[in-house]
């Protein structure tokens, strides 16, 4: 016997034997065909970065505080003293919603017309100047709501 790649003609047995058409078909000159071909999936090994509940709650207590000393003086006036907490209850929704977008921009969040953290594009100037002036007019409201108090 010779040692090489089988061929099936030649070594094909009589036709009277019943495997003879059976194994003539799932054999190639390089050997068996594989009949199941299984699909590759490809797997992220690291779970995915997201905002979990630990991160989230002081962050959503915190603004609930401070948004609850805002509206209170500023709804019902009670005494000289509501201005001074109506400050501080906007100064505490701040920092939350500043430790918030800490937050969202370490697990990879941007603000929209941003670009994510660690790429090489720059942000737009105009997208800038878009969020520094809504949040120069909120800031200026605020102020303004708070001095009406007196």
């Amino acid at each position: 016997m010779e040692a090489g790649p089988r061929d099936t003609e030649q070594d094909a047995p009589e036709h009277g034997a019943p495997d003879a058409g059976r194994e003539a078909d799932s054999l190639s000159p390089d050997g068996p065909d594989e009949l199941e071909v299984t699909p590759e999936v490809e797997v992220e090994l690291r779970p995915a970065r997201r905002l979990r509940i630990w991160q989230l709650a002081p962050i959503v207590m915190l603004a609930a505080v401070g948004s609850l000393m805002f509206a209170f003086p500023l709804a019902f006036e009670f005494g000289d003293g509501g201005a001074v907490v109506a400050m501080l209850g906007l100064l505490i929704s701040c920092c939350a919603a500043g430790w918030s977008m800490m937050a969202a921009r370490r697990v990879g969040y941007a603000w929209p017309g941003l670009p994510s953290r660690g790429s090489s594009q720059r942000a737009d100037w105009r997208v800038i100047a878009l969020y520094a002036g809504v949040c120069a007019v909120l800031v200026a409201l605020a102020v303004w709501r708070v001095a009406r108090l007196r």
